[in-house]
């Protein structure tokens, strides 16, 4: 029998953690480089996501700022697209790519993509699976409660399940933000490469959290059976 904290399985937390600090790493650097490069056309992160949302028909949708930086995100229960301070009235490369990014979750909503609507019905599932989880692993194997260990390992894949529904999301966000960049001609063609390195960089980010997550979940379990054992 092996302590929880001083086990062999911890080397699946340090890769998970060592991948999601690569892919943060990518895309802040990437961001980061292709934000210093202004569009040959000066429009602003605003501006393509008012664009976008007026030629796709989106009239029901609002445009808001949000502080921060690179907290870009679409609120479905709202019809609202908020731009962070990095993207809203930036001119970059990068700006004009992450608001289409976010401008493809509101297509998405609009035609009722259905991995979009999944992922909406898990969130309060996946509140409840992230908040709980951990403690009622923690307090089983620490009382022995191997129910309870059962129950925190259900939770926790709760989370793992909403993860792999964001992957398909995120990834025809920006499948559908390419598209319609090139079709509304909101960056000139030399640019469109940069663009793409910006949200693959952002793509990134979220497969580095599904594997973390279920390295994770894979840990719980070995220590779960190997207590059980015990």
């Amino acid at each position: 029998m092996y302590g929880y904290y001083f086990d062999p399985t911890y080397i699946l937390v340090l890769l998970g953690a060592g991948l999601a600090m690569y892919a943060q790493h990518k895309v802040q650097s990437t961001f980061a480089k292709y934000d210093e490069l202004e569009t040959r056309f000066r429009i602003t992160g605003n501006q393509a996501a008012r664009e976008i949302l007026q030629q796709s028909n989106l009239h029901d949708v609002r445009v808001e700022h949000i502080n921060g930086h690179l907290t870009d995100h679409y609120d479905p229960r709202n019809k609202v697209l908020r731009l962070s301070d990095a993207t809203d009235k930036s001119t970059s490369i990068a700006a004009v790519a992450v608001a289409a990014h976010e401008c493809g979750h509101a297509v998405q909503d609009a035609k009722g993509y259905v991995p979009l609507r999944i992922r909406s019905f898990l969130v309060p599932v996946t509140q409840f699976g992230s908040t709980l989880a951990l403690p009622m692993i923690f307090i089983g194997l620490a009382m022995g409660w191997m129910g309870l260990v059962n129950v925190g390992i259900i939770a926790f894949a709760l989370v793992l399940a909403f993860q792999l529904v964001t992957l398909p999301v995120e990834f025809d966000a920006s499948n559908r933000a390419m598209a319609i960049i090139e079709q509304q001609q909101l960056l000139a063609p030399e640019e469109l490469q940069a663009a793409r390195k910006v949200l693959n960089a952002a793509a990134l980010t979220y497969v580095a959290s599904t594997i973390s997550t279920a390295l994770q979940l894979l840990r719980f379990i070995l220590i779960a059976n190997s207590r059980r054992r015990d």
